[in-house]
């Protein structure tokens, strides 16, 4: 059993094949001999004899025998029938095949007939050129269409691969139309390049012709736009870029519906421009889905805290996101929230997941948008349309599956042009998401594959509908120690970078750091500190070009001359108990900072002042602590009754609101009402209710900070707020004797006040 490995060359079973003698040697690798049996393997690509896999044929071959060795130059072969091959070693000459039926679903006088108007065809053709006499005794020694076929495998215009699908075909009729179809326009495209107007009389040669001419013009105009690549017109090249794009079918049909309204209307046309426009953003996009990238789950670990300090639960979430990701082989995941105060990492370190997941990074800020277009984008029909914000960040970022921070979301507005957060659900939402339509562009996009990541400083102002689809990580400040460390590896190595400073220039002790943390900032993020590093390094900068040092290093006695500004002053607790005042806890979106509630009794009718600029809320909760202590106390009623009560909370100009200052407020009231001081160390936190119990407030591990930063000793929490203190930084609750309480009563007990 001789194999021979033939590429590009259509051979079909009950047909004869000449070969050279040397060119069959070659191929077989010794001489032929008459009735030598013969399987014809099909490559999908020219390779030598040994180099040939299993990968590179394809799975139908033909046998054949060897039946003329007798010619000159020549040899015969007899093709008989096709063959399915199951275990192919062209190397090693091994082969195992069963027979493939033919499904003969056509008469064979049909066949005849059809292989005689075919033959007639090319014998008219012929006898055009001075050849065709020659050619005609050849022509008309074809026995059946497969042997025409064969003959004229080189003078096809057919692929390797369309002409193994002609082999492939196990329907008779089938195989026979295919053959047809590649000889009429074979036939056609060789009329075109010799009488470009020759009439033709049949219809199915019309459409031939019309197929041929396509692909001659696509060949041409290829090979013009290869030689002169600079003068290929935007139509053409918007063009190549509708069929190369891997556009949806819609996107597909609009794109060239638009472009044939470009064609017609002309480089000078009034809507050209906008035409223009539409097709340049809307194939700039990548259509095509990105293949899933194998994650390293160690490396993005390694990423993150390389990238950021601290920040040890929400990196953990953002870890088991990942590694949720890589176990369902997926682009995206949960949207996430990064909730908390300015300068604690929120949209940094988005930028470390794309890194870590090796995937393009875009931000899309949202803050003060209002207009629902600006999400949706514009509809085409008004002036100076555009495409909304999500699209344009899919634009930028070159990739159907990038990190998108949307930054900001609990800023967006909403007025008469419609509700941007609402124009969010659906981007948002995995179950929606994979068939967004932009107003501008007018067809779905899949969004499915982008992982989405949102910040925001607080959740009060997120609708519910849109919080919902979220999943929320809060970012709780920083402490001190970890504030150091940040300055150390991060903000002032960055800053002296981008000042030009070298390593060994500036030197600034761990003295300093700490003295720049606690009295030259005061937020719970870092960017405050980013600042004054910066402003360090600045004036170091001026001073190492003048010369005046080559090496300077920065204690606390030079803070002041190197930041050029006096410390900024904290509220700090106070050195000596008042009766009636009482240090509270108060969440800002800056993060914690303290409250002094101040009361006092002056003659009057029984009235309530309030000042401060306390909202709704806290007026409420003055209500309840005056009735609740009214009732504590029975015997002071009269002083109620005889005395104006005014209550006011520092500073004045700050608007200030919340469920959480009811202990603090009822506390400060009976310790007015007692007499009796309430230790300056000592803050606490938690609404009230008629009934005198501690109900649960937000924002503990943000207030917990503000009172260490403030030197308080004792802080009393509602009980139901002690599993908060799991996100609380160790370093806070060894400096703090925390009190869970459940009444207010205890609070008054502990304090001494009863």
């Amino acid at each position: 059993m001789i194999m021979i490995p033939a590429y590009d060359l259509l051979v079909l079973p009950g047909t004869r094949i000449y070969f050279k003698k040397e060119y069959f040697r070659e191929l077989a690798q010794k001489e032929p001999e008459q009735g030598d049996d013969i399987i014809f393997i099909l490559l999908k690509q020219q390779k030598e004899r040994r180099e040939i896999t299993e990968e590179d044929i394809y799975p139908v071959g033909v046998t054949g025998i060897v039946e003329d060795v007798e010619r000159e130059d020549a040899i015969g072969v007899r093709t008989i029938s096709r063959i399915t091959l199951n275990q192919v070693d062209v190397p090693g000459n091994r082969i195992q095949f069963v027979e493939r039926a033919d499904i003969e679903d056509i008469s064979a006088q049909e066949i005849d007939k059809r292989f005689q108007e075919m033959r007639n065809a090319i014998l008219k053709f012929s006898n055009q050129f001075q050849w065709g006499i020659i050619a005609r005794q050849y022509i008309l020694n074809w026995k059946s269409v497969f042997e025409m076929a064969s003959s004229l495998s080189a003078q096809l215009n057919l692929s390797t691969e369309e002409k193994y699908k002609i082999l492939e075909e196990d329907v008779i009729s089938q195989r026979i139309a295919m053959i047809e179809k590649a000889l009429y326009e074979m036939i056609e495209v060789s009329k075109i390049n010799g009488e470009a107007e020759q009439a033709l009389t049949k219809s199915h040669e019309l459409i031939y012709r019309e197929e041929a001419l396509k692909r001659q013009i696509e060949f041409l105009q290829k090979q013009l736009d290869d030689m002169h690549p600079e003068n290929v017109s935007d139509v053409r090249r918007f063009e190549q870029k509708i069929q190369s794009d891997g556009m949806n079918e819609t996107a597909k049909k609009e794109a060239e519906k638009v472009l044939n309204r470009m064609k017609q209307e002309g480089q000078n046309g009034h809507e050209y421009g906008l035409l223009y426009d539409y097709l340049d953003f809307t194939t700039s996009l990548s259509w095509e889905k990105a293949p899933f990238t194998r994650i390293n789950l160690k490396r993005a670990e390694k990423i993150l805290d390389e990238d950021h300090y601290g920040l040890k639960k929400a990196k953990q979430r953002i870890i088991q996101q990942i590694a949720v990701m890589a176990l369902n082989q997926k682009q995206s995941g949960s949207i996430l929230l990064f909730v908390g105060a300015p300068g604690t990492g929120k949209t940094s370190i988005g930028q470390s997941i794309a890194k870590a997941l090796q995937r393009p990074y875009v931000r899309v800020s949202l803050g003060g948008v209002k207009d629902e277009a600006e999400i949706r984008g514009h509809r085409r029909t008004y002036v100076g349309a555009m495409p909304g914000r999500i699209m344009e960040g899919i634009k930028r970022s070159g990739a159907s599956n990038p990190v998108m921070v949307l930054d900001e979301v609990d800023k967006l507005g909403k007025d008469y042009s419609g509700d941007p957060s609402s124009a969010l659900l659906e981007v948002l939402d995995p179950e929606q998401n994979s068939t967004f339509t932009d107003h501008y562009m007018n067809v779905p996009y899949d969004l499915s594959d982008v992982l989405f990541i949102c910040t925001a400083n607080t959740t009060d102002t997120i609708p519910e509908p849109l919080l919902n689809r979220m999943e929320v990580i809060s970012f709780q400040g920083y402490t001190a120690s970890e504030k150091l460390q940040i300055a150390k590896k991060h903000l002032l190595p960055k800053a002296m970078e981008s000042m030009g400073i070298q390593p060994g220039n500036l030197k600034v002790s761990d003295a300093a750091l700490r003295r720049i943390i606690s009295d030259y900032t005061m937020e719970a993020g870092v960017r405050g500190l980013k600042k004054r590093m910066d402003t360090l390094c600045r004036t170091a900068a001026v001073k190492l070009v003048k010369g005046e040092k080559e090496t300077i290093t920065v204690g606390t006695k030079q803070l002041k001359e190197m930041l050029d500004q006096k410390p900024i002053r904290h509220d700090n607790a106070l050195q000596k108990g008042i009766p009636g005042i009482v240090t509270g806890l108060a969440w800002t979106q800056a993060g914690g900072d303290i409250l002094f509630l101040e009361t006092m009794l002056t003659k009057g009718k029984g009235n309530i002042i309030i000042t401060g600029q306390l909202g709704d809320v806290m007026k409420e909760s003055v209500q309840v602590a005056v009735s609740l202590v009214k009732n504590m106390y029975p015997d002071k009623a009269e002083l109620f009754a005889e005395h104006d009560l005014h209550v006011h909370v520092p500073a004045g100009a700050v608007p200030k609101d919340g469920p959480s200052a009811g202990v603090t407020l009822t506390t400060a009231l009976a310790s007015l009402v007692t007499g009796k001081a309430v230790s300056p160390k000592v803050a606490m936190t938690g609404e009230v209710s008629l009934r005198g119990g501690v109900m649960p407030i937000g924002g503990l591990p943000e207030k917990l900070m503000a009172a260490v930063r403030a030197g308080i000793t004792t802080v009393f929490i509602p009980q139901d707020n002690v599993e908060d203190l799991e996100d609380v930084a160790e370093e806070v609750k060894r400096k703090l004797n925390i009190i869970p309480v459940t009444k207010v009563t205890e609070i008054l007990q502990q304090t001494g006040i009863q």
